[in-house]
């Protein structure tokens, strides 16, 4: 019998004190996909239906966060919202040889990349937000039970439910799946390492003010579930009305999975808005 090779485990970069976990597929313009900050999420697990679609016209690069995935810790173990995650992304891009990128990034880490859009926005082409932090929110019961996760198959469901407006998505087989990836050893500790308690500092921790906000002058693709539970739609509205070159997509029935519960319409959003970067340059525009 033949072990099957775990397609989250990709190639490996040293990044400050830590190994980074990260996908390097296709060529072309690169795009950095920031995943979020579910319990046992990696950047497969999130972006596995997009980066095939993606890496058919760019480089996908996709990292696993440090305190996620298989992206080791570092020592010792000491999370700073976002100072820790810029870090880690300059250095893997860095390493990498790549100037400058377009970022696609997924709740905690559509917060990312708006500081990384604040910070280095010289090192940002295109930015796409999906389901994003990075404004003003309440602290709600939904994101205390996805940050404060426990390992059972139970409390994954749960917290699936929450995530998905279509519970049919909500599969026996698929809440074992993610159950799995928590308990393998070392995951659930470095989980509970990134947001202790209490919580509500580490919303407050990803704001970025709207004066900066105002501030960002890339073109921003704003993507968004009508349904969210996790992160509201009035988040992305904010940002619609802040952000100066932002464009604002919502769906209907749709909860914080937008890239599953409607995977066709979020690539081919995803990919056209990136492609016209490409278009617009060969265009002299």
């Amino acid at each position: 019998m033949t072990n099957t090779p775990n397609p989250e485990i990709a190639q490996s970069m040293r990044t400050g004190t830590f190994e980074t976990n990260y996908h390097d597929v296709g060529s072309g313009e690169p795009v950095l996909l920031l995943h979020g900050s579910g319990a046992g999420v990696s950047a497969w697990a999130n972006w596995r239906g997009l980066i095939p679609v993606l890496s058919e016209n760019f480089r996908v690069i996709a990292p696993d966060l440090v305190g996620f995935g298989y992206t080791s810790l570092p020592d010792p173990v000491r999370f700073s919202i976002f100072d820790t995650w810029i870090e880690q992304v300059l250095a893997l891009l860095d390493g990498l040889g790549v100037e400058k990128t377009h970022v696609v990034g997924n709740s905690f880490g559509g917060g990312l990349a708006l500081h990384l859009a604040t910070k280095h926005p010289d090192r940002l082409d295109r930015i796409v937000l999906m389901g994003a932090g990075g404004v003003q929110i309440d602290f709600t019961d939904e994101l205390d039970a996805l940050w404060g996760y426990t390992p059972s198959v139970a409390n994954m469901k749960k917290i699936m439910d929450i995530m998905a407006y279509d519970r049919s998505l909500v599969t026996d087989e698929l809440a074992e799946l993610r159950y799995q990836a928590t308990i393998r050893p070392g995951a659930q500790e470095a989980f509970e390492k990134v947001f202790p308690p209490p919580r509500q500092r580490w919303l407050d921790a990803q704001i970025v003010p709207d004066e900066q906000l105002a501030a960002i002058a890339h073109e921003v693709l704003i993507l968004h579930g009508r349904e969210d539970r996790v992160v509201p739609l009035d988040a992305s509205l904010h940002m619609f009305h802040t952000i100066p070159n932002a464009q604002l997509h919502a769906f209907g029935r749709c909860g914080h999975w937008t890239q599953i519960e409607h995977a066709a319409r979020f690539h081919h959003l995803v990919d056209q808005f990136l492609r016209e970067a490409r278009i617009s340059v060969e265009a002299g525009v």
